[in-house]
């Protein structure tokens, strides 16, 4: 069957401390491994407040529960609490991550204010923010990331044009359909170096409340899509979210697809399999194009049709 990359966001500070240790055991009882993508600088999460004038926005929070997920304290930091500086408080949960086994890489370094701002920002502000997320990775890890995965799927052209000069081969930075098709963008530079590898699959929260679907009706309906589905799959969670509340649903979601035949595998484990088979050497270049996607506010980095 299909191979399914299984990609960890980690947005906050309460993520990185409880909800990374979670996933990790989880994982371990599975025997899997997967990718985690860090925050690292500060969690501005309560700066989010913000996006209420953004179509869509309250209707996605009324659906998920957010002060519930995410905690008052997360929605205060950045607003009536200072931002907790995520890479120094939880450098240790981080680094135990990397001693198991798992795939590590950068998320952001402000995960707010990079989701809010970047796609109107200039190369000089996307390569500051960049560069502090980079250098952070390395003083935490001791070595430097393996990927990248963008921050509420925003990036620009100077970001793209970093992750090449920075020499990462693959990377997740939007979405994409039902199918997994990898494909490199057209930048002012030419065509990038770095792989994409966008996210094929719906997330937890942009299904659960629909049509009053319980995170439980959000796996049964993932599992009908990668039910005899040939096509490699990605898949994004979040260490908030699938590993706290929702973490029983999630462990749910894996047995599933174990039962279906899939191979659940990192980032690097994907890109191995289509680079082994020379299919790299054939895939798409396209313009960086923005959509919208149903279930989730705004307009993100969407794969070309």
């Amino acid at each position: 069957m299909a191979k399914i990359a299984l990609k960890v966001d980690v947005d906050t500070l309460r993520g990185t401390k409880e909800g990374v240790p979670n996933l990790a055991r989880t994982f371990e009882r599975f025997g899997l491994k997967a990718t985690f993508l860090f925050s690292l600088g500060p969690d501005h999460t309560g700066w989010a407040l913000k996006r209420v004038f953004r179509p869509g926005f309250l209707k996605k929070v009324s659906r998920t529960s957010v002060v519930e997920h995410y905690g008052i304290k997360t929605l205060l930091y950045g607003v009536l609490l200072p931002g907790p500086d995520i890479g120094k408080q939880a450098a240790a949960e981080m680094r135990a991550i990397d001693l198991a086994g798992h795939e590590t890489g950068i998320h952001t370094w402000d995960h707010t204010a990079w989701q809010d701002a970047v796609r109107n920002r200039d190369a000089q502000w996307t390569q500051i923010q960049m560069q502090k997320s980079w250098d952070r990775f390395v003083e935490i890890f001791g070595h430097p990331p393996a990927t990248y995965g963008a921050a509420g799927w925003q990036m620009n052209e100077a970001a793209f044009e970093q992750l090449d000069l920075w020499g990462i081969a693959y990377s997740s930075d939007g979405r994409a359909g039902a199918n997994l098709a990898p494909y490199r963008f057209a930048l002012p530079s030419g065509k990038a170096k770095h792989v994409q590898y966008p996210t094929t699959l719906p997330t937890f929260d942009e299904l659960i409340g629909i049509d009053d679907a319980d995170e439980f009706a959000a796996v049964k309906k993932i599992l009908e899509l990668t039910q005899s589905n040939p096509n490699d799959q990605v898949f994004t969670l979040h260490a908030e979210l699938e590993g706290q509340k929702l973490l029983p649903a999630f462990e749910q979601l894996l047995a599933g697809w174990l039962n279906q035949g899939h191979d659940l595998v990192t980032m690097g484990e994907l890109h191995q399999s289509w680079a082994a088979t020379k299919q790299l050497d054939k895939i798409a270049v396209q313009p960086v194009t923005w959509g919208e996607i149903p279930n989730r506010s705004g307009e993100l980095i969407l794969q070309a049709a």
